[in-house]
């Protein structure tokens, strides 16, 4: 296998053919002689004749981010419009190790959708495949990708469209049956609680949070308390993950299992007696070791217009019954019970860490992993070696000291032999990490190290601040890392958290918020700066804002949750609040605001609007002060603004109209509004 990882991912990057998604690209095996280089292609030969000998498969997906590749086999790949996956191998190729999945026993294999796009155009079955993606989707079946990966969800959303697929996997209409008129349950009926359990087409709300905080990589053993119709307990089962499952009605031969992590979905709001509310949490709680997630119904204005009061919540239709909680409603139920503190996952998704570690390293995480790939994926200029020196040392082992420079800079100190993943060698080639660092600082910029320092430095003040304002106890869990961290930043531990008090102390002051907005405004000249009263910014510029602003912003994260989902960030400059907004499709030109969340610091209250149905859709029309003016789309978006000003003239911009009144105004012009471009009707 004679390609490195760079020259890998340097072939990779080139590809034009294939099925390209975020994390790697999937191609058929007829296409490989004319898509991949000859290098490229004397790897996946190599890799395959050592890993996968005896086995079949028809086609390789590239990894684009790790040097591995895996070979799958789908059998059905030209008679089945949607096959199936009947094995995997996953070769890594820095450790020459291959790890097999077989499918051929799951109920829930993954299938395969747009069969062209691994194909080339002189395939036998191309202008078939191009049919079959056209079926689906006439009738609406790729609106959500991430739904459709494994065969339960795809069949149940075809049942949903109102088709079936016949034995070649093409679609066919079927007749829908209507159902009978549902009568007005009596209050005084039994409450069916069984019908509460809905069928899902995607992991639920809880386990898409463990997904990304890293809980699902198969570390940890799982139990789903009260899991419903399984699905998640099926997809994770599917993906080899240790993972138990129980529910009083749909599941009740699963077993009730010590587990590292206990689900409770989307059970407590089912539950129409209180006292029974609290054992179930209780339960759920002394079944977990390390983390309980808790997830429920959040209220909406329109609930009580709909359904019948009964106790703490309503009775639906369907006679079955839903408490909704609030944010701070739910957080506080459960730390009243179970005499714990609480960390929100989302709306309506919250934490309890019963392992203290567990939970620093959670926050540990939260902190510093958005700046990992910042340093250590950018490559150092070295200064150019005066000839007196040629042949060093450094010469001859550039690439291995320019890795050990961008560790330096990430941690803002000399990285620790556990840390470094090549110390072996550094320490073979120079003796030392010291002497590596005497040997790079001559090399590199030491100027570019300070400001690293100091940006570590201010991490871990920030760190530390919001450790403070969730109360959370700091002494007796600090991991190896953060303790290094202190003894090169700070005096000792409580130096540290003596200035993260000030820091954090510091946000209460309107002066200090408003005049480190416009010091922020006024280097980055990016958002809506609304002078002394408010500055919006797109959230990717979070990491960019000097510490004060982001334990500001940070607090507000503690309170509402994980932020990833929101697109534009409000800090109230007075008021000691941070407004969170949510678009439709924040790339688009005229992204439409689809949620609003106040998060209120003083009160440690939450208020939430939601627009499209309490309120009209607003479009985003100043987008343009959120684009750099040196990149490419600033001048699209000029354009597009200057096409919508056209259609707008004479209305002053602070009353452009909202989503549903600017439709008239498209028809007043005879266009349509089709993606980012205006057609004639």
């Amino acid at each position: 296998m004679s390609l490195s990882f760079p020259e890998y991912k340097k072939a990779i990057k080139s590809l034009k053919l294939g099925k390209h998604l975020p994390n790697a690209i999937y191609i058929h095996r007829s296409a490989l002689q004319q898509a991949l280089t000859p290098e490229l292609n004397a790897l996946i030969n190599n890799a395959s004749n050592v890993f996968a000998e005896g086995n079949t498969w028809n086609i390789v997906k590239l990894l684009k981010r790790d040097f591995k590749l895996t070979l799958l086999n789908y059998p059905d790949f030209d008679t089945y419009a949607y096959p199936a996956l009947n094995k995997s191998i996953t070769i890594d190729l820095t450790e020459h190790t291959a790890k097999i999945t077989d499918y051929t026993q799951s109920d829930n294999p993954p299938i395969l959708h747009r069969k062209e796009a691994f194909v080339l155009p002189n395939y036998p079955h191309f202008t078939e495949f191009k049919a079959i993606t056209l079926e689906g989707e006439q009738i609406g079946l790729y609106q959500n990708t991430k739904t459709i990966g494994f065969k339960q969800q795809w069949t149940r959303l075809i049942q949903r469209k109102g088709y079936k697929l016949n034995q070649y996997g093409r679609l066919e209409q079927v007749e829908i049956t209507k159902p009978a008129a549902i009568t007005e349950p009596q209050q005084t009926a039994q409450i069916q609680r069984h019908l509460t359990a809905i069928n899902r087409d995607r992991l639920s709300a809880p386990f898409q949070k463990l997904a990304k905080y890293g809980y699902l990589n198969g570390d940890y053993s799982i139990h789903d308390y009260g899991c419903g119709f399984s699905d998640d307990y099926n997809e994770c089962i599917s993906h080899g993950l240790n993972i138990n499952a129980w529910d009083p009605v749909h599941k009740p031969d699963g077993k009730k299992v010590q587990s590292d992590i206990v689900n409770l979905g989307f059970v407590l709001n089912v539950i129409e007696d209180y006292d029974e509310r609290e054992q179930t949490l209780k339960q759920a709680y002394s079944l977990c070791d390390k983390l309980l997630v808790v997830s429920v119904m959040l209220i909406n204005s329109s609930i009580f217009e709909q359904f019948k009061p009964y106790k703490d919540g309503v009775i639906t239709k369907r006679n079955t019954f839903q408490k909704y909680y609030s944010q701070a409603q739910i957080r506080e139920f459960i730390e009243h019970t179970l005499n714990v503190n609480t960390i929100p996952f989302g709306q309506g998704v919250i934490a309890v860490f019963k392992c203290p570690a567990l939970l620093e390293q959670h926050h540990i995480e939260l902190q510093f992993n958005n700046h990992e790939w910042q340093h250590i994926t950018k490559r150092p200029i070295a200064k150019k070696l005066p000839e007196r020196i040629k042949q060093s040392v450094f010469e001859k082992h550039t690439e291995l000291f320019e890795s050990f420079w961008q560790h330096c800079l990430h941690y803002g100190r000399i990285p620790a032999n556990d840390e470094f993943e090549q110390s072996e060698q550094i320490r073979a080639v120079i003796g030392s990490h010291n002497k590596a660092f005497e040997l790079v600082q001559s090399q590199f910029e030491y100027a570019e190290f300070e400001a690293a320092q100091h940006k570590r430095q201010q991490d871990l003040l920030v760190y530390f601040a919001l450790s403070l304002f969730g109360k959370r106890q700091t002494k007796s869990h600090l991991p190896n890392r953060l303790q290094r961290d202190i003894k090169m930043h700070f005096e000792s531990l409580n130096q540290a958290l003596e200035q993260a008090k000030v820091l954090l102390f510091s946000i209460s002051s309107p002066a200090n918020i408003a005049n480190a907005c416009s010091q922020v405004f006024e280097q980055l000249n990016i958002g809506e700066f609304n002078h002394s009263q408010s500055y919006t910014l797109p959230k990717h510029y979070l990491n960019k804002l000097p510490a004060i602003l982001r334990v500001y912003i940070g607090c507000a994260a503690q309170l509402y949750g994980d932020i990833d989902d929101i697109d534009l960030i409000k800090i109230h400059m007075r008021s000691g609040k941070v407004t969170l907004l949510k678009y439709d499709d924040y790339s688009k030109k005229l992204p439409l605001l689809t949620e609003r969340i106040k998060v209120k610091l003083a009160e440690q209250g939450i208020d939430y609007f939601y627009y499209g149905n309490e309120y009209p859709l607003q479009p985003l029309y100043n987008k343009l002060d959120f684009i750099e003016p040196d990149i490419n789309e600033y001048k699209a978006q000029q354009r597009f603004d200057k096409r919508l000003s056209d259609m707008l003239k004479g209305v002053p911009k602070a009353e452009w109209p909202n989503w549903d009144i600017l439709q008239k105004v498209f028809e007043y012009w005879e266009v349509k509004l089709k993606g980012d471009k205006f057609i004639k009707n």
